[in-house]
Formats: C-alpha cells, structure tokens, sequence
C-alpha cells in the first residue's frame, strides 16, 4: 500500500506544483492579457469610427463606391493592426524579429506583385485626383467608351455595341485623356446647290434641331456656313447631345434634316466631276 501511495503523492504534488505556476503566471500575466483585450476592443471600436469619419469624407469626395468600400476597410485593419501591436507590447512580445519577418515577407509579395501593385497605386491617384468619373465619355489608351465602373485595380468602359473594355489603371495613369464628360459634340454637315436660299436652309436646320428632343439647347448647338466648295455651299452642323443618344441622335438629324430641304425645294448638292476628252493624232497622219 505504501508503495502504490508514493505514486499518487507524487502526481498530487505535480499538480499542486502547476497549480501555483498557473497561479503565479495569472497574477503576473493576468492583468497585462486583460489590459491587451481592453486594447483590441477599444481598436475594434476605433477602427469602426475612423472607417465612418472616412466614408462621410469620401462621399463628399464623390469617390466611386467601389474605391470608397476598399478604402473604408484598409482604413479599419489599419487601426486595428495598430492597436494590436499595442496589445502585443503591453504582453511584451518582441516585435523586431516580427517585424523583420513582415519586412522580408512583404519584399517578395511586392516582388511578386508588381503588375497588381503598379495598377493599385494608379487606382489611389485616379480615386483622389478624379480625373475622370462614372458615366463620363472618355477615349484613352487607344480605347474609348462610357466609364461604368471605377475600382482600385482597373476602370471598365461600355461601347455601343453593348461590349465592355477593361483598362488597367496603370495604363491610364499619366496618359493622354480626352474626356468628354456626360455630353458629346455631333459633328455632321449638308452641302446644298449655290442657287438654294441660305437663310431657309439654315433656318429649316435650326427648326429640326428644336424639334429634336435628343439635342440639348444648352450650350446652343452650332449652325454656320462652314465652306464654299467647288459645286456645293457646306453648311456645318454641330449640336450637343447625351453620350447615351450619340449614335442615334446622328441618325435622326440626318433623316429629319434631308426631310425638310425636300419639303422646302432646297436642292442639296450632288457630287459632280468633269471629264475632258483630249484629241489626239491617228498615227502615221495629221490631225
């Protein structure tokens, strides 16, 4: 019996002997561990805040919603990594082998990550300098179309003919940009005889332009007497439109136009050439 009690006597004193180990690290680790949850919480509640503070800033920005959500998060891990490193002191880990670590780790995924870190940085600058937004018309990197969608990484363009194009944002920073905003300039021109009234024909154009509600009146569309040619007087036309009524707008106008110089007796001009026939010597005689 004697020697079947050492055993037990002895695996009560391990445990007695743990006990106080755990005792001890509680009184002198406990208040530290509850001081670092009292940290992340207060982080958890802080990032909450600063990703609220830095919505209501990007939206009076006008920032795409995309860009504003992915921002808004970033802001929040921000301030929660920050308090965590907080905790993390107040634990007192060593954070420089850490830290170490990250920077290395971080070296290679930014290696790894050119193309995608090239196209986020592009994204940052075109999210804050705006030089462009949703629903404007644009033609850049040899591409052009209506912008539907903005994110940090690309910007998406639709085309008339119901396709999409995809950009890279680093193909779009620091290129040439024609932005032509929410309107677009027609450009479309009739050439009538010499003989037709000037002021009818240019008077029958403006009436189809007011009676065309695609065409905007403001800015005033422009109407003049572009060029004197060999056979016709070029009237130019160029009136504003939505960047969505574009292509049909053309359409119209021209069909409307037409339309009205026949119902006017305004001849438009034809093309005309000239041919010369130039005599010429039969051989081995005179002419």
């Amino acid at each position: 019996m004697a020697i079947e009690a050492a055993p037990i006597k002895q695996q009560l004193a391990a445990l007695e002997q743990a006990q106080s180990k755990l005792i001890d690290l509680g009184i002198a680790f406990g208040p530290r561990l509850f001081a670092a949850v009292l940290i992340l919480i207060a982080g958890y509640y802080a990032g909450r805040w600063a990703g609220r503070m830095l919505d209501k800033m990007l939206r009076h920005l006008e920032i795409d919603v995309t860009a504003r959500v992915l921002l808004v998060r970033i802001a929040r891990l921000l301030v929660l990594a920050l308090f965590l490193i907080m905790a993390l002191q107040n634990l007192g880990v060593d954070l420089l082998p850490l830290i170490a670590g990250l920077g290395v780790a971080g070296a290679g995924i930014a290696l790894a990550m050119q193309g995608v870190l090239s196209n986020l940085a592009a994204g940052l600058t075109i999210v804050f300098t705006r030089p462009y937004r949703v629903g404007e018309y644009i033609s850049i990197a040899g591409e052009e179309g209506r912008v539907d969608v903005i994110t940090l990484f690309s910007t998406t363009l639709s085309h008339p003919d119901l396709s999409r194009v995809v950009i890279p944002n680093r193909k779009i920073a620091g290129e040439i940009m024609h932005n032509y905003g929410e309107i677009r300039q027609l450009d479309i021109g009739f050439g009538i005889a010499y003989d037709s009234d000037l002021n009818l024909a240019l008077a029958a154009v403006d009436e189809v332009l007011r009676a065309n509600a695609r065409v905007l009146q403001e800015p005033a569309p422009y109407v003049q007497i572009a060029r004197l040619a060999d056979a016709a007087v070029n009237i130019a036309v160029k009136p504003w439109v939505g960047v969505s009524d574009y292509y049909t707008a053309s359409g119209e106008l021209n069909k409307a136009v037409i339309e009205s110089f026949r119902q006017r007796a305004i001849r438009v001009a034809l093309p005309q050439r000239e041919g010369h026939l130039l005599a010429s010597k039969p051989p081995g005689g005179t002419a």
